[in-house]
């Protein structure tokens, strides 16, 4: 009887154990992300991420590049981007890195509606992505401001916001001081786009297609 009545006793503990393993994940899962991202980030590979994006489930399959893969500023940024399942609005003075660049392509193909806005000088720089997702099919627009389009930031699902001083590109990327801000805030996120009105309107409705 005493061994039983131990084991029925294990088995309890063990169970609530397991409940409350499972509801500190939950909880987790459900807070409202918050995160800062310092760059230089060191190199990385991000075929993974990009994989699983793809085809989510599928066998993983190695990468014949020599860089490493690992948790690094880039590496929680790009995760970050393809999280969206519903919109991604961009808004970036400069954007030449083609690992980010792959990843917008690929929401875009997997049918995220994906809207961009950059500066009209800086979009047709050596090197710069924005002709490639243009020609991809993406709806870029650029600012009409007589001074620079410098804001850098992204809004997932228009409920996450995305910003700091990063631009998109490799030497910031690889080689500068930045900080991205990662703040999952619906009102925020709204009210980024609107604040950033040149005209009375958000600035994506205020500037002009290319």
């Amino acid at each position: 009887m005493r061994a039983a009545g131990g084991a029925a006793l294990a088995a309890l503990v063990a169970s609530a154990v397991t409940a409350v393993a499972l509801a500190v994940a939950a909880w987790r899962r459900a807070r409202p992300v918050r995160e800062v991202l310092f760059f230089p980030s060191r190199p990385c590979c991000i075929e993974a991420l990009l994989a699983e994006a793809a085809e989510p489930g599928a066998p993983a399959r190695p990468c014949p590049c020599p860089l490493p893969s690992g948790d690094t500023a880039l590496s929680r940024l790009v995760r970050r981007l393809l999280s969206a399942r519903r919109s991604l609005d961009l808004c970036l003075f400069s954007f030449s890195c083609p690992q980010l660049a792959r990843a917008v392509q690929l929401l875009h193909r997997r049918g995220v509606r994906v809207r961009m806005v950059t500066d009209a000088q800086y979009m047709g720089m050596y090197g710069s992505q924005v002709g490639r997702l243009r020609h991809a099919g993406i709806q870029v627009r650029h600012d009409q401001h007589s001074g620079y389009m410098h804001h850098k930031f992204a809004i997932v699902d228009r409920r996450m916001l995305i910003t700091g001083s990063l631009n998109w590109t490799a030497q910031a990327i690889q080689s500068n001081r930045e900080n991205v801000l990662v703040v999952e805030d619906v009102e925020l996120a709204e009210f980024w786009c609107e604040s950033t009105s040149t005209d009375g309107n958000d600035t994506f409705s205020s500037s002009k297609e290319v």
